[in-house]
């Protein structure tokens, strides 16, 4: 039986082979682990093999692991959609937010941010594919929100993330995630200091790295098939 030690070491080989391949300096992508609907159990071999940084798509069942398998030296990413009533535990709690898609949303992590806590990390989710039903803002539309969520206290603006439809090959593979980097760029090149893309899963994170990818989320190479 594979275990989750076995797959983070085979992931950490497949992470830096492809760094080196895409032409990206050592260490230059974080490995985000996506424990949802994993045990706590699972999370801890993880972190005995050397992982930090987990991904939790629902906010109760991020806090039972995070109550479960402690250690102060853990990061914790929320990385799924995020409800108008959940926002204070995600501020409280989190040290990261992927899907920040509405100011709204950024102004009640804002406030509910605590002073203690440090500034909380957010990206902006983008729907590059326009998809129905899938969060994320209109490509059109970052460069407004990202200016206004920079302005906001307790929060630091680090970048972009998506989750882009489903593509059979490698170079179809690349298309949405150039189109981020370029995006990024625009963002940079509009003073916004960014320096985070959060993009590519397991089926597509070799495609993400190449484009310039800074943070994979990787579940089910890492924990297996969900229950």
């Amino acid at each position: 039986m594979i275990t989750v030690t076995e797959n983070f070491r085979k992931i950490q080989d497949l992470l830096t082979e492809t760094i080196r391949e895409a032409g990206r300096p050592s260490g230059s992508v974080q490995l985000v682990a996506v424990s949802k609907t994993h045990p706590a159990a699972a999370v801890r071999e993880a972190v005995a093999a050397g992982q930090r940084h987990f991904g939790e798509n629902f906010v109760q069942e991020g806090l039972a692991k995070m109550q479960e398998v402690g250690g102060n030296d853990l990061v914790w990413h929320f990385i799924g959609h995020l409800q108008s009533n959940k926002t204070r535990a995600v501020a409280e709690h989190f040290r990261w937010v992927h899907t920040v898609d509405r100011l709204k949303t950024a102004r009640r992590l804002s406030e509910q941010r605590p002073y203690y806590a440090g500034e909380l990390n957010v990206c902006i989710q983008v729907n590059l594919d326009e998809e129905a039903g899938k969060s994320g803002v209109a490509p059109d539309r970052v460069l407004s929100l990202a200016g206004s969520l920079a302005t906001l206290p307790r929060l630091r603006l680090r970048g972009l993330m998506c989750i882009p439809a489903l593509r059979e090959g490698f170079d179809a593979q690349r298309d949405p995630f150039r189109r981020l980097r370029l995006l990024a760029e625009s963002l940079a090149a509009a003073g916004l200091a960014i320096d985070t893309l959060s993009m590519g899963m397991t089926a597509d994170f070799r495609a993400a790295i190449y484009e310039g990818s800074t943070m994979v989320r990787l579940g089910t190479a890492l924990f297996g098939a969900r229950t």
